[in-house]
């Protein structure tokens, strides 16, 4: 089971803070993104995180492991 976490406004955008997905075999974080979200498209600017470790969006993810997306920061 991977679990999958939304932070920010994106929590908001895709109507969930977390949720799980039952894997069979590793997956990348943008695999796991569309397993979870269909058409959705992932920003390219989204930071993504496994385990607590920022990743590209191409890394592998497997069984047991926690996946973070979080929509870009502003600031000014």
């Amino acid at each position: 089971m991977i679990t999958v976490r939304y932070f920010g406004s994106l929590k908001e955008t895709i109507g969930r803070s977390n949720e799980a997905l039952s894997v069979v075999e590793s997956l990348t974080v943008l695999a796991v993104w569309h397993c979870l979200n269909g058409d959705l498209p992932l920003a390219e600017n989204m930071l993504t995180a496994v385990n607590m470790d920022y990743v590209a969006r191409s890394s592998v993810v497997n069984d047991g492991d926690e996946v973070a997306f979080f929509p870009p920061v502003t600031g000014g």
